[in-house]
């Protein structure tokens, strides 16, 4: 359904314009970088859900609304998971290894309480200079 769109970012990423996709704005630019998608069996509901950032032991209160994941093992040759759900291991966020491209699959910007990772931002606001 999202067919002009993914064309669009696939464009943006050939342009080298740093791009953060939220939600299913990261869906959107894990399948325009080459990456796939499915239907997650329950869904990620509620603002308590856990992420754990890949390579680190740290682990990110997070919203989350979604039925839907990228399937971190499609993710193309220079494309890392970024974050992954510790409840079930399902895929929440992606990054590049050395351009300007990030996608979470949970909310950074919802906060119902913790706003553990607002750090995001940041990154992609430096990413912008």
């Amino acid at each position: 359904m999202c067919k002009k769109t993914i064309e669009h970012t696939r464009r943006a990423l050939q342009s080298n314009i740093p791009i953060l996709g939220i939600c299913l704005g990261c869906q959107i630019l894990a399948i325009a970088a080459g990456a796939d998608t499915y239907k997650l069996k329950y869904g990620h509901r509620g603002h308590n859900q856990p992420c754990n950032e890949a390579g680190t032991k740290r682990s990110y209160i997070t919203s989350q609304n979604h039925g839907y994941a990228v399937d971190a093992t499609t993710l193309p040759e220079d494309w890392r998971e970024w974050f992954h759900n510790d409840n079930d291991g399902t895929n929440e966020g992606i990054i590049h290894i050395s351009k300007p491209f990030f996608g979470a699959q949970f909310h950074p910007e919802a906060s119902p309480g913790p706003d553990d990772t607002e750090f995001i931002f940041d990154m992609f606001i430096r990413a912008l200079r």
